[in-house]
This record gives C-alpha cells, sequence and structure tokens, in this order.
C-alpha cells in the first residue's frame, strides 16, 4: 500500500533556511574584498586577473567530480561544514601573507572546495524534503540567501567602514561559524540519502522504501538524456548573453561618473532585491505547468535588458536593467535544479546532472568576457549590450525541446502514480 512521504521537522526546515542566510556570506571568503585588498598590495591588474581565471577553470573542471561525490556521499553534511571551513582558512592565509604563491595556492584550493557547496546544498534539500515539495522548498532556500546577501553585504559595508579589515575578518568567522552551526543542526537521519540523489521515492508515487533497494541507471543513460542536454546548451547561451552586462553597466557609468563604489553597490543591491522577489513567488511559479512559461520568462528577460541598455544613457537606466537581472537570474537559480531533477528523476545521478549543466552554464559565462571586451574596444557599449541580449532569443530556441521533455515526463509520473494509486485501493478492497 502506497503511504504519503513524511514531511521534514519544522526545526530542520529552520536549519536549512540559516545555513542558506549564512552560506551567502561563508561560501565566498573574501569574495570582492580580494581584489581590493591585493591592489593595495601592489598586485598587478593582469595578476589580478590570472588568479580570477586560474579560480575559474579550477571550479569548472572540478564540477562534475563533485557531483558525483556528492551522489555517492552518505557525509552530506559534511560536504558543507569541511568546504566553508576551507575557504574561511584560506582566507586568513591570504590575509596574513599575501604573497604571490600564498595567494594563488590558497585561492586554488578554496576554488576547488568551494565546487562541492552547491551540490551538497540542493542534495541536503531534495533528500530532506522530497521530490514533491523540492520545487517549493527551493524558492524558500533561495529567498532566505538573497536576504543573507542583502543583509550581510551591509553589515560587511560596515564593518569594513568601521573597523576596517578586521572587522571584515571578524564577520567572516561569525557567518563561518553561523553556517557550520546551521547545517550540523540538519539531523543526519532525517535526509534520505538515495532521494538526494535523485532516486524515485515514495512522493514519487511509489512504495515508501523503494528509493532504499533501487539501484542508479547508467551514467550512459544521462549522457543520452536530449532534454537535459537541450537545458544545458540554454543555459550555456543564457549565461553567455548574460554574465558580462552588470560589468559592463558598472564599468560605464563608474568612468562616466568617477563614483565606482556607489555604482557597483546599485546595480548588485537592485538585482538582489529583485532575485528576493522572484525566489519569493516560486513557490506559485513552480506549480502544475508554470516552470515551463517561466524559464522562457526568465529568458526573455536578458534582450529586454539588452534593448534598454542599448537605447538609454542616463544612470537611471540601471534600475529597470538590474530588476530584470535578478528577476531573470533569480528564476533560473531556482529552475535549474527543479528542471534538472525532474529531467533525471529516478536516474540516480541527480547531482552528477546537476553538476555537469552548471559546469556547461559556467563554460557559457567564462568564454563571454572575451568577446564582450572586443566587442567594447570595436563598437562601444551600447551596441555590445544589444548583441549580448540578442544571444537569449538562440538560448529560448534551445530550451524549447528541453521544455517538451520536461513535460513528457511529468506526464510519465502522472501515470505511475495514478496506476499505483489504483493498485493501492484495490489491495484495500
Amino acid at each position: 500500500m502506497m503511504q504519503a512521504a513524511r514531511a521534514p521537522s519544522r526545526a530542520n526546515l529552520l536549519a536549512l533556511g540559516l545555513l542558506n542566510f549564512f552560506l551567502a556570506d561563508a561560501r565566498d571568503g573574501l569574495g570582492p574584498f580580494l581584489d581590493a585588498y591585493l591592489s593595495t598590495k601592489g598586485w598587478a591588474p593582469m595578476y589580478l586577473g590570472l588568479l580570477a581565471t586560474v579560480g575559474g577553470v579550477l571550479g569548472l573542471v572540478a564540477g562534475m567530480p563533485a557531483g558525483a561525490l556528492t551522489d555517492r556521499s552518505h557525509a552530506k553534511r559534511l560536504l558543507v561544514v569541511a568546504p566553508v571551513t576551507l575557504i574561511t582558512l584560506m582566507s586568513f592565509l591570504c590575509l596574513a601573507a599575501p604573497s604571490r604563491w600564498m595567494v594563488f595556492s590558497t585561492q586554488a584550493l578554496a576554488a576547488v572546495a568551494g565546487v562541492l557547496i552547491g551540490p551538497a546544498v540542493a542534495a541536503i534539500t531534495l533528500g530532506l524534503v522530497g521530490a514533491q515539495r523540492f520545487g517549493p522548498q527551493l524558492g524558500k532556500n533561495e529567498s532566505w540567501n538573497h536576504a543573507g546577501n542583502l543583509v550581510l553585504m551591509g553589515g560587511t559595508w560596515a564593518a569594513s567602514v568601521w573597523f576596517g579589515l578586521p572587522g571584515v575578518a571578524a564577520l567572516m568567522l561569525v557567518t563561518t561559524a553561523a553556517t557550520v552551526a546551521a547545517t550540523l543542526s540538519i539531523a543526519p537521519g532525517s535526509i534520505d540519502h538515495a532521494a538526494a540523489r535523485g532516486m524515485a521515492g515514495a512522493d514519487c508515487g511509489g512504495d515508501v522504501g523503494a528509493s532504499a533497494v533501487a539501484q542508479p541507471s547508467s551514467l550512459r543513460a544521462l549522457a543520452g538524456n536530449r532534454p537535459l542536454l537541450w537545458l544545458s546548451l540554454a543555459l550555456a547561451l543564457f549565461h553567455f548573453g548574460n554574465a558580462p552586462l552588470a560589468r559592463l553597466i558598472a564599468q560605464q557609468f563608474a568612468v562616466q561618473m568617477q563614483r565606482p563604489f556607489e555604482t557597483t553597490a546599485v546595480i548588485t543591491m537592485v538585482s538582489q532585491v529583485a532575485a528576493l522577489g522572484a525566489a519569493l513567488a516560486a513557490p506559485w511559479l513552480l506549480r502544475a505547468r508554470r516552470a515551463g512559461p517561466a524559464a522562457v520568462l526568465a529568458l526573455l528577460s536578458l534582450p529586454l535588458r539588452g534593448l534598454l541598455a542599448w537605447n538609454f544613457s542616463e544612470f537611471d537606466m540601471i534600475y529597470p536593467v538590474q530588476l530584470l537581472d535578478g528577476v531573470g537570474v533569480g528564476l533560473l537559480g531556482i529552475l535549474t535544479p527543479f528542471m534538472v531533477e525532474r529531467l533525471t528523476r529516478g536516474s540516480g545521478h541527480f547531482n552528477l546532472a546537476l553538476a555537469a549543466v552548471m559546469t556547461v552554464q559556467g563554460i557559457g559565462a567564462a568564454s563571454s568576457n572575451v568577446v564582450a571586451g572586443y566587442l567594447v574596444m570595436r563598437f562601444g557599449y551600447p551596441l555590445t549590450y544589444l548583441t549580448h541580449g540578442a544571444v537569449a532569443l538562440l538560448a529560448i530556441a534551445a530550451l524549447l525541446p528541453a521544455l517538451r521533455g520536461l513535460r513528457a515526463g511529468d506526464n510519465d509520473a502522472n501515470r505511475r502514480a495514478g496506476a499505483a494509486m489504483g493498485a493501492s485501493a484495490a489491495s484495500d478492497t
């Protein structure tokens, strides 16, 4: 007889929320402050760019192994606690001895460690709430995370103004300790590790305990998942177009107005507020068949951004452009793991698939900066905005086959659930 999946406890959900809140600061270490700090120590822009490139490449290389490890591991809380602790330690070593070999080695380790965090949090969430509650919980996770970004960004700014670098370091210690405490507050026995790797369980229309005895499919089946491949291509195209825009807008107005910190702060805060709004709307958007239209809406935000940025040169254009950025990126941050879970349900390779999709997406984002820089030098900022915005039209074309696969998978799941309910009713009689 089919039974309903057990709902997660409030204590575990609160711990998960606090984990996402404090992780907004703890996972990045020094983050954007590292460049500024190293600049004061005599680092040339070339070496700062090389440092960012090395970290990005290592993150891409380590992405899929991190996803595979998350699928297999039953110590998923450790996959959050250990990287966060290591990132903080590496940041303090950078502050204590900012020599080139120390900075490059510590930040390389931090980049590899940071790759583990995303799949681990997604796996903990899926294993804690189950597949049916996964979409709404992703929205709540992102709400906590964006709220953490806003609060802790303000806290970091205040700490740097009032106390300087020691204040930033102290806040980093506090957020790291809070992240570790929140992670360890999630009861380990409440995480279904089979469900966490994408095995079909009770809340997907199967029997209770089915996820514990099922076996993962072959990796060849995952590689042949065409809707997943189309989704990867769509996200790579979107992030190719989207990644440079905020940075280029900040550069343009920082040069025009000679107020780089104010410009960057406005750009970041506006997009974070919009992303928080998108996350709060996620439980409504992920009902029934709304995920597909929501994904198309997220991709459409990019050509609208490009068109606005191309057509208006006043500073005020930052507000609608960055609001659209927050909506698009915020929605995709929720929809990406949601759609990957739907497309790989029952495979047992959810975290590997998510890491693969994120790796392809990262390649798209990383490769765009060189193209954007060339376009700015050759044609100027407005035409670069328009060109990168237009790339999203290709992304939408690639997304449509993925959405057809998503609908087909949902229809199959509904048929299986209906058959299971019919069998259950027959056995009861």
